[in-house]
Formats: C-alpha cells, sequence, structure tokens
C-alpha cells in the first residue's frame, strides 16, 4: 500500500481532492482586506490504494463541505490525521483520529515556531549621597537657584583640576558590596568625549576600561497568580559599577526659541549600574529596579527618588524567538518612574513584535517613553556608531582600594584610605534579610512582608504597633494592611503622613481585645479617627456610646424583639433551614450598631428558636 498526500497550494482558491474513501482534502483559504487569512487551511492524509485525483482543481462548494465531513465519519477502518495550517502564524496542528460510526474523537497536538520573547537589560544611574560633588567642593541640593552651585571645575574654567570626593568611592563600595559584586583593588578614570551644551568640558569622566566593582547579582521578587499573591524569586547579573559625573541640565524654551543652561548638577557623582539583559517584560524590570532602590535606601548610598532624577534608567530593549540570535535593541532613555518603566518596555516589546510580524525592520535607535500616551517615540538613531574617542584621564591617578587596614602601605593614612574590610562592618540589614526577619519573627505572610518593606516607613509603624498592643502580630498586619495602608492609597498618602499614629491604632485594638468593643466597631472608630485625629478613641467611643452591650438580659430582650418581628424566619429555621439565622444575628447587629457578640447572639438565638 502506497502512501498518497494531498499537495495543497497556499492562494486564493478551493481545492477538493477524491480518492476510493470520497473527498480527502479540502483547502479554503481567502485573505482579508488586512491580510489577514478569513478562514484556515485544512489537509488531510490517509493510506489509500490510489488517488487519481490528486492534483485535480474543482470548484468546491458547501455541498463539498458536507460530502467530505460525510466520508470522514464513514472511516471506521481506517486512521488519518487531519492537518491544520494557520497560514498567517504558520501553526501546523496535527489532529489524530480513529474512524466512528457516530463521530469523531480527535486529540490535539500543537507543532509551531516558538513565540518571540522580549529581551531587556537595564542601565541605571543613581545619584550618590553626598553632600559635595564628585570631583569638587560644590554642594549637591535640590531646588536650588540656577547656577547657585557651581565651582570653577564645575564650569570646566581653565587650570582646574578634580579632587576625588572619598565619600563617592565608599559609596560606590559599599553597593558593590551588597550585590556580591567583585571590588577591583585598581579600578582606573577615563575620558569620555561627546558635546553637549551642559557639559562644558566637551567630555564625562567616568570608568570604562576598569570599573570600581563587577560580576555581582541582584536578587528580586514579582507577584504572578490570579490574585498577585504568588511569589516569584529571580536574578540578575550586574555587569558592573562604574562612577561618573553627571552633566548639567538643559532648560529648553520654545515660546522664546532658546535653551537654557542650569550647571548645579553638573559634577554631581553618579553610580552607573550597568544590568545583562537577562528580563524579559516590565513587570520584571520595574521589581529589579524598585529592590536595588531599596538597597540604596538601606544603604545610604542613594536617597533614590526617582521624581527629583536621583535614579534614572535607561532601558534597552529587543525580541527575538528563544535559540534565535537576539533582535535589534532599542534604547528608551531617562525613564525617572517605576510604573512608567513597566508601561515603557511593555509598549515597545509589543511595538517590536508588531513591526517583525508585518514585515518590517526594528531600528537601532533611542527613544523617549511619553507617559501621557503610554508610547514610545523616537528619539535619535543609533545608525552610525558614535565615536566617544575614550582616553585615560590625565588628571586622576589610578584608584587603589584596600582589603584590610593592615594592607594599606606604608605611608599612606588608614583614616583616609578607602578599606573594604570596614565598609563590610557597616552593611545594614537589606530588604530581603528584613522580609525573612518580619516572616519568622511574627509569622505573617510573605506577600505582606514585601508590602511592609516596600512602603516607605510601614515597617516601623507595623512593629511599633506590636509592641504597644496585646494583639497577635497577625491580627495587627490586618489592620495595617486593609485599614491603613486602605486609607492612604485612597488619599495617596505616605505613612508618615498617617493621621492615625502607632499609638492610637494599638490603643483601638486593644480595646477590641480586651472586649470592651467589637471589631466592626472598631472599624467605625477607626474611620472617625481618621477624620479627627485630634480625639482619642476612647472619646469617639464614649461619645458615640459604642462600648460593647455585656449585660445578658439587655441582650436577651433585644433578641426577643428580632424573633417576634421576624415569624417567617423563625419557621424557616425551625423547618431545617438554618442559614436563616444568620439574617437574624444581622438584624440584631443593626438594632445594637454591632456592639454586641457574634458568637453570644448566635447562642441566644438558637436557644429562643429552638
Amino acid at each position: 500500500m502506497n502512501s498518497r498526500y494531498v499537495n495543497a497550494v497556499i492562494r486564493n482558491r478551493r481545492k477538493l481532492c477524491r480518492c476510493a474513501t470520497g473527498i480527502m482534502g479540502v483547502e479554503v483559504f481567502s485573505s482579508s482586506s488586512c491580510g489577514t487569512p478569513a478562514s484556515s487551511l485544512w489537509l488531510c492524509k490517509t493510506t489509500c490504494t490510489s488517488c487519481p485525483n490528486t492534483n485535480t482543481s474543482m470548484a468546491a462548494s458547501s455541498s463539498g463541505y458536507s460530502r467530505m465531513l460525510f466520508s470522514l465519519r464513514k472511516c471506521t477502518n481506517k486512521s488519518l490525521s487531519l492537518y491544520h495550517i494557520d497560514t498567517f502564524n504558520f501553526v501546523i496542528r496535527t489532529i489524530w483520529t480513529s474512524g466512528s460510526k457516530n463521530q469523531l474523537k480527535s486529540k490535539v497536538q500543537t507543532k509551531s515556531l516558538p513565540q518571540m520573547v522580549g529581551v531587556v537589560g537595564l542601565e541605571i544611574h543613581a545619584q550618590i549621597q553626598s553632600t559635595s560633588k564628585l570631583f569638587s567642593g560644590s554642594h549637591v541640593r535640590f531646588l536650588a537657584p540656577p547656577n547657585s552651585l557651581v565651582s570653577h571645575f564645575d564650569a570646566s574654567l581653565p587650570g582646574t583640576l578634580p579632587v576625588l570626593n572619598r565619600r563617592c568611592v565608599e559609596a560606590a563600595v559599599l553597593t558593590g558590596l551588597a550585590l556580591n559584586c567583585t571590588i577591583n583593588r585598581k579600578s582606573l578614570f577615563d575620558r569620555k568625549h561627546y558635546f553637549y551644551a551642559d557639559m562644558p568640558a566637551g567630555y564625562q569622566i567616568t570608568q570604562q576600561r576598569l570599573p570600581i566593582a563587577v560580576d555581582g547579582t541582584l536578587v528580586y521578587s514579582h507577584f504572578e497568580g490570579h490574585r498577585r499573591n504568588q511569589v516569584v524569586t529571580k536574578s540578575v547579573k550586574i555587569k558592573q559599577i562604574q562612577l561618573e559625573q553627571d552633566s548639567g541640565k538643559s532648560l529648553h524654551d520654545n515660546e522664546q526659541s532658546q535653551t537654557l543652561i542650569d550647571l548645579n548638577r553638573a559634577g554631581v557623582g553618579l553610580m552607573e549600574l550597568v544590568m545583562e539583559p537577562e528580563m524579559c517584560c516590565g513587570e520584571e524590570a520595574a521589581a529589579a529596579v524598585r529592590e536595588l532602590q531599596l538597597i540604596l535606601q538601606a544603604l545610604g548610598t542613594c536617597q533614590g527618588n526617582m521624581s527629583e532624577g536621583q535614579l534614572r534608567v535607561d532601558a534597552n530593549v529587543s525580541v527575538h524567538r528563544p535559540g534565535e540570535p537576539l533582535g535589534v535593541r532599542t534604547e528608551v532613555k531617562n525613564i525617572n518612574s517605576v510604573r512608567h518603566l513597566a508601561k515603557a518596555i511593555d509598549y515597545e516589546i509589543q511595538r517590536q513584535m508588531e513591526v517583525l510580524q508585518s514585515g518590517g525592520t526594528v531600528l537601532n535607535e533611542t527613544r523617549a517613553f511619553d507617559s501621557k500616551s503610554g508610547n514610545t517615540i523616537p528619539m535619535r538613531d543609533k545608525e552610525g556608531l558614535q565615536d566617544y574617542r575614550f582616553m585615560p584621564e590625565p588628571n586622576l591617578p589610578p584608584l587603589f582600594v584596600y582589603e584590610s587596614e593592615a594592607s594599606v602601605p606604608a605611608g599612606v593614612d588608614p583614616a583616609q584610605a578607602v578599606v573594604i574590610d570596614r565598609l563590610s562592618a557597616q552593611l545594614p540589614e537589606l530588604p530581603s534579610v528584613r522580609r525573612m526577619r518580619l516572616v519568622e519573627t511574627y509569622g505573617i505572610l510573605r506577600e505582606h512582608s514585601f508590602t511592609l518593606v516596600n512602603e516607605d516607613g510601614l515597617m516601623d509603624y507595623f512593629e511599633s504597633v506590636v509592641k504597644m498592643t496585646k494583639a497577635e502580630p497577625r491580627k495587627v498586619i490586618g489592620w495595617v494592611m486593609n485599614e491603613l495602608m486602605g486609607n492612604l492609597n485612597i488619599q495617596n498618602l505616605k505613612v508618615s503622613q498617617s493621621p492615625i499614629s502607632p499609638c492610637a491604632l494599638a490603643e483601638l485594638i486593644n480595646l477590641v481585645e480586651s472586649g470592651h468593643i467589637s471589631s466592626s466597631t472598631a472599624k467605625q472608630v477607626f474611620q472617625e479617627m481618621w477624620k479627627a485625629p485630634e480625639k482619642t478613641v476612647g472619646q469617639i467611643v464614649k461619645e458615640q456610646n459604642l462600648w460593647m452591650i455585656n449585660d445578658k438580659e439587655e441582650l436577651r430582650k433585644i433578641c426577643q424583639r428580632v424573633v417576634d418581628s421576624h415569624t417567617e424566619e423563625v419557621q424557616i429555621i425551625r423547618g431545617g433551614n438554618k442559614k436563616v439565622l444568620n439574617k437574624l444575628m444581622g438584624e440584631v447587629q443593626r438594632e445594637t450598631k454591632g456592639r454586641t457578640d457574634p458568637v453570644q447572639v448566635r447562642a441566644i438565638l438558637q436557644e429562643m428558636i429552638s
């Protein structure tokens, strides 16, 4: 027996093939106005002795479909495979079937080209937290009057020389240690030449050849799952950390067609952290930047305020199919928000995929993110390789970092040297260690530990409440996550701006724990405290008469009134539907404004109805 195949040609026509078993293949393919197939291609393969009409083309009609399906159902003694080809995405599906007089039973297997995925690498410029600039004694202050913090060296006046700021070097070493980098005992400074109006020297002092730290790792986590409560931990390699000076700021006045220059920022110390292209989407990149931001803030090496330009991110984005070389990348420059970073990367990945799927070519270019439209827009192309003419900085000697004070050479003051052991001893509790401690100490959920650490000041608030209350930490975390954070988010406030202090919240929780007010009443009191923070918990409870009703006789009278006024529900409960009891409990709660113990109310109602 010979195997015959229906050889289909993809074109705008219909094609039928007949053999001994009936119509064995049909192709229906037509293009919509946008080039996307309006229908797909179906082929049939079987084993038969002859197929004289394999290459015969003929017009097909709806009756042709019917005859084909009817013939397939009749193939009770044959095994056949049905091939479905989606010609737009080149996806081939094979359906293995066995004959049946009543129906076709199928099992679908998918063979397809790998889907394109995004590849993301980051370059992050972190402004070093220092009172003076990297190579001059000028002060660093945000929103200072224009050009009021500019030294002769910052303005690049002839005859001025750079003097390295030891604080900036120590900040870079501390950051490298926290990110598990190798600290180079010797590093070099270079000149990177490019000509901008806000860089008067015509070059930037950086560390191109031999940076201060290399080969680090940043471990970060993000949430997945339907409820966003599954913590997924990943890592990204850090290629290098280098010291460099910042440029000034250009202020464009479109009305008068002029550009003003502010050199206050010129010469401010930066750490440039280069992350390898190992992330795949905006969410991962945003999580990595947020974790880095927390680490820098914990170290005190960078305040990380992105709105003030203290942390700026450049994202290198490309797409490719797994197993193939990386695609052409674009660079999205100067993103100053974690949320904008995620949106910019996701948009750029989708844009590049659409360009390639439509047959276009991704350009190697620099783009900017427009937060209003949510799109990236082209700034300049990078096809022509820019020659920065790197050269050694002649006015700065090699930078040496020593392992311990014992390794400091004679003639060098150990107090003035940068010593790794001394800096290692100064490393604080890092965010990952804090989360682990919170989970182990207080028994809270891991996702709650992320919220406590990621929100500035929230961990200290939580721990203060725990120390001042008798409630279990799990109950306290509920108040902090739901009531406190809920109100803060609604009004877009920081934890430090909360009108309810940790002491006031602890007092409220203690009243619930002691049984003086119910949990539902406590939530009412919380909202009153939020509106009138000058009032104490006791004042609000007393003024609104919210104390718990503990008099059993009074409680029985209230329950009896509810039972007497709901005779129909009582009969239903006596008939066996115990769920209706919850309605009566709700009536008691409404009448008492939530000032009763639900367990006690349930027991009294059950006694009266039984």
